[in-house]
């Protein structure tokens, strides 16, 4: 018997995945704390230019303004030299 996969069911236990690498990543090439929080998400991308989803990053250091870093493409295909260059850091 073959069993259906459907397309449109959540993707979450491969994002879930995904983020966690990207949060590692992020606080490696940021030089953060382990326990500084990052958050990870996967949203439509509305500028001129731009793939219709996005990978944003956000990282919310305590008593610091929160840094947004946009990598313009989906989570799946984000790698930590594509963090480095939305950080600002050269890998």
């Amino acid at each position: 018997m073959t069993r259906f996969t459907n397309p449109l069911a959540p993707r979450f236990g491969r994002l879930k995945a995904k983020s966690s690498e990207i949060k590692t990543w992020t606080r490696d090439v940021m030089s953060l704390p382990d326990d500084t929080p990052v958050t990870v998400a996967e949203l439509a991308c509305r500028d001129e230019g731009c793939p219709d989803i996005e990978t944003v990053i956000g990282v919310l250091e305590p008593g610091k303004p929160i840094v947004t870093l946009r990598v313009h493409t989906r989570m799946v295909e984000v790698t930590r030299a594509r963090v480095a260059e939305a950080a600002g850091v050269k890998h």
